[in-house]
């Protein structure tokens, strides 16, 4: 294991309708970051066999809504590696949305993604 610059790791993920706290079934931005967590820990289980221990954000940017029935993906993109600190970028995409006005179950892949959340934040792992 070695912790390089430029490795990522993502996860996508459906956002059940359980979530949707908001008018227009709308989900927090909390769903991003909590999803910013998961691809942290597995790249620092990847780079240092360790899952790490998230320190802080320096920087979050909320540019889009995310909906009950998106699927998501959230990656992790290590930028500078620390004796123990691993600063990482993160983004979160909707990939594919509901399209309820032609139906139920309906549903449209985004071609391109549309970028919902973006944050920069260090992870500190042991030495």
């Amino acid at each position: 294991m070695s912790a390089q610059v430029g490795m990522s790791v993502t996860h996508r993920r459906y956002v059940p309708h359980s979530h949707a706290h908001y008018g227009g079934n709308l989900v927090d931005g909390a769903y991003g970051l909590g999803m910013f967590g998961d691809v942290a820990t597995e790249l620092c289980v990847r780079t240092d066999g360790d899952e790490g221990l998230f320190a802080g954000y320096s920087e979050v940017t909320f540019a889009a809504a995310v909906q009950a029935g998106d699927v998501i993906e959230a990656t992790a993109t290590l930028v500078r590696v620390g004796t123990r600190s691993r600063e990482m970028e993160f983004e979160a995409r909707v990939v594919c949305r509901a399209a309820p006005d032609r139906g139920p179950s309906a549903a449209d892949v985004l071609d391109p993604p549309l970028v919902v959340t973006r944050a920069r934040g260090t992870v500190v792992v042991p030495a």
